[in-house]
């Protein structure tokens, strides 16, 4: 469910633009769910923090946990379980509160790159050194998901439980540039790559933003939901 985190004493904020027309990407704080997240913020930086727990179910649970479900997608004949199960995290993500595009782009991570409305972690187009992300692309949940070697559970692709319960057209999360990533449909459309730049984003209007921000999309072709590179200056993430 989505929760509001606003504080009692936090001033209510209505324009989304300073004077100096950066956009303040604090007013994405009530779609996040407030049972999934902890948000708090000063004047230049957004700290979200999460255990990184899914509120879906998942055969990467252990089988005595309610949220434990054998997995029946049938779709993937090449379908195989990994050998993890999902364990709480503890991770913090510092995030610039009024984000920028820089010319010195920082390549993306093989851990958290960004955070989902509902407390889960973005991971980049790459499996982790070894590995094989189109192989990996068979060990993904019902909800298009899996945990790594430290129970990480995180999402390389569309977070589909998402894109079901709210929709294909809405903010899925936000990166660590501070830049926010919606689904794959945009004004009835459903975009690919060529619709995006090299970052795997575009400026434009958004729900959210209505007099348009920098914003990344999720597609169904590699690398998904970022080109590699953050567009903006990324901020910190800590675990």
């Amino acid at each position: 469910m989505l929760g509001c985190n606003k504080d009692d004493d936090e001033e209510e904020e209505t324009d989304t633009e300073t004077e100096t027309g950066e956009v303040d990407v604090s007013i994405l704080k009530n779609s996040f769910y407030a049972d999934a997240v902890s948000w708090s913020q000063d004047e230049s930086t957004i700290t979200i923090s999460t255990t990184d727990v899914p509120d879906h179910k998942s055969m990467y649970f252990e089988t005595s946990n309610a949220l434990y479900e054998a997995y029946s997608e049938p779709n993937n004949p090449d379908f195989f379980k990994n050998p993890n199960r999902i364990e709480s995290q503890n991770y913090t993500f510092k995030i610039p509160r009024y984000p920028s595009a820089t010319s010195s782009n920082e390549s993306t991570g093989y851990d958290a790159i960004g955070v989902t409305v509902n407390g889960i972690v973005f991971f980049n187009q790459n499996a982790a050194p070894g590995d094989d992300i189109l192989e990996e692309l068979n060990t993904f949940d019902q909800y298009e998901g899996h945990p790594q070697q430290q129970g990480v559970y995180h999402h390389h692709t569309e977070p589909v439980y998402l894109t079901e319960t709210l929709g294909d057209d809405a903010l899925m999360g936000i990166l660590l540039d501070g830049f926010p990533v919606y689904g794959p449909v945009e004004n009835g459309v459903r975009l690919t790559n060529a619709d995006l730049d090299e970052f795997h984003g575009h400026t434009g209007a958004t729900a959210e933003f209505p007099d348009g921000i920098y914003h990344y999309h999720i597609t169904d072709e590699l690398p998904w939901i970022n080109g590699g590179e953050y567009k903006g200056t990324a901020g910190t993430v800590s675990q």
